[in-house]
C-alpha cells in the first residue's frame, strides 16, 4: 500500500532510497534537502545530488536553512505525512518535527548502529580498516542516532574498496531495506530493538585536514585513509613543494627497502615507503594536472639520473 511521505536527505548516498521509493508507487509530498552550496574553483552554487534527482522526478522541494524555523514547520504540518524518511539529509530533526508524522520518523543510516553514529560512517569505517559495514533503518528520536533499531543488513568492505565504492552499495541496500519496512503492516513496530547505547562509537563529519598523510605510519593504516578519503576530501601529500593528491592504493611486498614517504618506480609500479612496509600508488593527480596512473606518473616525474623522491 502506497503511503503518503515527506523524504529528507542531500548527498548520493539518499539517492538510491528517494528512486527505489517513488518507483514503487509511494506518494513523495515533499524533498527537504540542504540549501545550494557554493563548488569548485569558481564558487558556484551546486545543488545537493538529491535536489537534482527530485527535479528530474518532478517533486516538491524544500531547502530550508533550519528545520526549527516554524514557518518551515507549519509547512511540514501542512504536508501531513505518515512518515517521514531521513537519509544522511545532515540536520538533526528537533523533537517538533519527530511528532509531526502519524507514524514517526524512520532514518536510514549507513552503519551497523550503534557503531558510527553522526555524519560520515563510511568514511570512518573505512580508514579505521573495518571489513564490515552495513545499513540500520532506525525509528529516530531525539539524539544523534540513538533510536531503536527495525532492521539492520551487513556488507563486507573489500581491502581495495573507497568511500565512493562502498556508499554506492549501501544506497542500494538502504533502498531495499527501507522498502521492506514500509511493506509490513506495522511498518516494523514489532522490530524495534533498543540499541546498546554503551557501545556507540562517533564518526564526525569529514575535514579537508584530514587528507594529509602520515607516512611514518604503516602501509595498511595509510592505504586505509587513501581509500576512505576518496571521493572527498581525498589523501594528499606533497613532493618538490608541489601539492600532490593520492586517491587510490594497495598493499605491496617487496624487498627494496624505502624510507617513510620514499617514492621509487619498480617495474611497472610505483612505490611508497611508510614507517612500516611498502604500498603501491595507483592513482594520482599533481596539482593543474589530470589523474594519471603511478607508471604514468613515474615516466614524467623520474627521468634521467632521478631514481626516487621524497613526498612530504
Amino acid at each position: 500500500m502506497s503511503k503518503n511521505l515527506v523524504y529528507m536527505g542531500s548527498p548520493d548516498f539518499a539517492v538510491g532510497p528517494l528512486l527505489a521509493l517513488v518507483e514503487a508507487g509511494h506518494v513523495i509530498s515533499a524533498v527537504f534537502t540542504q540549501p545550494d552550496k557554493p563548488a569548485g574553483r569558481g564558487r558556484v552554487l551546486s545543488p545537493p545530488p538529491v535536489k537534482v534527482a527530485a527535479e528530474r522526478l518532478c517533486l516538491p522541494i524544500v531547502q530550508p536553512l533550519t528545520l526549527r524555523d516554524k514557518s518551515v514547520q507549519e509547512h511540514l504540518q501542512s504536508l501531513q505525512p505518515e512518515i517521514i524518511i531521513v537519509a544522511a539529509y545532515a540536520q538533526l530533526l528537533p523533537p517538533s518535527v519527530l511528532r509531526i508524522p502519524a507514524n514517526g520518523c524512520l532514518n536510514i543510516h549507513a552503519s551497523l548502529l550503534p557503531r558510527y553514529r553522526g555524519g560520515a560512517p563510511v568514511h570512518w569505517a573505512i580508514m579505521n580498516g573495518e571489513h564490515e559495514t552495513g545499513v540500520t533503518i532506525m525509528h529516530m528520536a531525539s539524539g544523534l542516532d540513538t533510536g531503536d533499531i527495525l532492521l539492520q543488513e551487513k556488507l563486507p568492505i573489500e581491502d581495495e574498496a573507497t568511500t565512493g565504492d562502498i556508499t554506492a552499495l549501501l544506497s542500494s541496500l538502504g533502498a531495499k531495506l527501507i522498502l521492506d519496512i514500509l511493506a509490513l503492516p506495522d511498518r516494523g513496530e514489532g522490530l524495534r530493538t533498543p540499541q546498546q547505547h554503551a557501545l556507540a562509537t562517533y564518526a564526525r563529519n569529514i575535514r579537508k585536514e584530514d587528507g594529509k598523510l602520515p607516512w611514518h605510519l604503516e602501509s595498511a593504516t595509510i592505504h586505509n585513509l587513501i581509500r576512505g578519503l576518496n571521493p572527498w576530501p581525498l589523501a594528499y601529500t606533497s613532493f618538490a613543494g608541489q601539492y600532490l593528491r593520492i586517491s587510490r592504493s594497495r598493499m605491496a611486498t617487496g624487498t627494496i627497502s624505502l624510507g617513510p614517504g620514499e617514492v621509487r618506480a619498480v617495474g611497472s609500479a610505483l612505490l611508497v615507503g611508510t614507517g612500516k612496509g611498502l604500498l603501491e600508488l595507483l592513482e594520482l593527480q599533481p596539482a593543474g594536472k589530470r589523474v594519471m596512473t603511478g607508471s604514468e606518473f613515474a615516466r614524467g616525474y623520474l627521468q634521467g639520473s632521478a631514481r626516487s623522491f621524497q613526498l612530504s
